[in-house]
């Protein structure tokens, strides 16, 4: 159906000017380089994309936690959650474990 629309000089020709007459002439080489710009953003993703993806043999040999690790990790991230929880709510330094810190002394500055 396209093909039949270009296959002649006159026709091409009729298609551009219609073109020139809706967008004007100073917006099409604005508009042509975007759509070159944009052809290229997208090749070059797709292309990433195929080349980003491992195959399925190195992704199946991939080192893994074991279960016992993993629940560790997770543990200790969440005790680090509730230590800035808790210094957030009190105003006061948390440390590691939980304890509060020991708070330090002030002294006033000179003014």
């Amino acid at each position: 159906m396209i093909g039949d629309l270009f296959d002649s000089p006159w026709k091409i020709l009729i298609v551009a000017v219609v073109l020139i007459v809706l967008f004007g002439s100073k917006k099409l080489p604005d508009a042509a380089r975007s759509l070159g710009r944009s052809m290229r953003i997208l090749k070059a993703e797709v292309s990433d994309l195929h080349s980003d993806e491992e195959p399925p043999e190195a992704a199946a040999h991939a080192p893994a936690l074991p279960a016992s690790q993993h629940e560790q990790q997770v543990e200790a991230l969440q005790q680090q959650i509730r230590d800035l929880q808790g210094q957030s709510a009190d105003g006061q330094p948390v440390t590691a474990g939980g304890a509060a810190a020991p708070e330090a002394p002030r002294t006033q500055q000179p003014s």
